[in-house]
């Protein structure tokens, strides 16, 4: 049975996005999203009404949410590409909470990443903590989920690295490998997410797995659930960048940066905090090790294309 509540997820056709919508949909909530790419084919059909992002027409974009009383933002940018910048990711998402402040929504529901802070070097996590501080700056009641690598069907670390270790004999390692991260499913994002949503206080969540996993041992685990064949070996990081970027020139993407190889290496995808997910990668693995890392998910022309 429908409410009558209406709920808006920005991106609700990409990875998160979708997976925040679904769990709403099961729940009866009337949904609408914010999107890029207003003409692709939706996956939820005529349940889910689509409008353009219109941050360069504050009074559409407005218009475009009022009668929401909760917006989940999973709104950003991976890496700055062309005109896509992360000034712009954070100036564009700025527009939207004080749209949202002006269309009388209720509760802003964020999707950061563990570790943000304005004050961060790598412009990932500092434009991350910029939009965290305009978010509790405002009038908005807000809930902020920091997740680390979310892994699930479509994710595109965990899913890539596999790839690569099907299709290629060697598997670069960055450096020693002894830098940790804490993948969290996506469906248990979801859950954290819509669950913030309906708390009355204003908080901050680090969303993040059971397991912890130094990189070295990702990538092995990886390995063994797949019947991998392809040696390990460990390279200095500028090297192993420099390769990966020839393997994008080939898979026409951008397969990993700088920022990413620094963040990683810094221990930036790991909380101090106790797990919130529970799914664990290992079990994920054991279940999906003859689908994942099938075929290459390009990020360039999933989101900015």
């Amino acid at each position: 049975m429908q409410s009558s509540e209406l709920n808006l997820v920005t991106g609700a056709f990409s990875y998160t996005g979708k997976y925040i919508t679904q769990r709403l949909l099961s729940m009866g909530k009337r949904l609408r999203t914010l999107t890029g790419h207003p003409d692709r084919e939706s996956a939820f059909g005529d349940q889910v009404a689509a409008f353009p992002f219109n941050f360069d027409r504050p009074r559409n974009l407005t218009d475009s949410l009022r009668g929401a009383t909760t917006l989940y933002n999973t709104y950003w940018v991976r890496f700055s590409h062309g005109e896509v910048t992360f000034d712009k990711a954070v100036e564009n998402t700025k527009v939207l909470i004080k749209a949202a402040e002006e269309a009388g929504v209720q509760r802003f529901v964020h999707i950061s990443i563990t570790n943000a802070s304005e004050d961060s070097s790598l412009p990932y996590f500092r434009g991350k903590g910029l939009v965290e501080k305009a978010i509790i700056q405002s009038r908005l009641s807000y809930a902020i989920i920091r997740p680390t690598v979310i892994f699930g069907a479509e994710g595109i670390l965990i899913n890539n690295i596999t790839w690569l270790l099907r299709k290629f004999p060697i598997f670069a390692v960055l450096g020693s490998g002894e830098y940790r991260l804490q993948p969290v499913f996506v469906e248990d994002v979801a859950e954290i997410a819509v669950n913030a949503a309906h708390k009355d206080d204003n908080v901050v969540i680090d969303a993040v797995g059971p397991e912890i996993y130094t990189f070295d041992e990702l990538v092995r685990l990886i390995a063994n659930k797949t019947h991998s064949k392809a040696r390990i070996v460990h390279l200095r990081p500028w090297l192993a960048l420099f390769l990966s970027r020839l393997v994008g020139y080939v898979v026409k993407d951008v397969v990993l940066t700088r920022d990413e190889v620094e963040g990683l290496m810094a221990n930036l995808l790991v909380s101090g905090g106790a797990p919130t997910g529970k799914t664990r990668l290992s079990d994920w693995l054991e279940e999906n090790a003859g689908t994942v890392g099938t075929q290459y998910f390009s990020e360039l022309k999933g989101h900015y294309q």
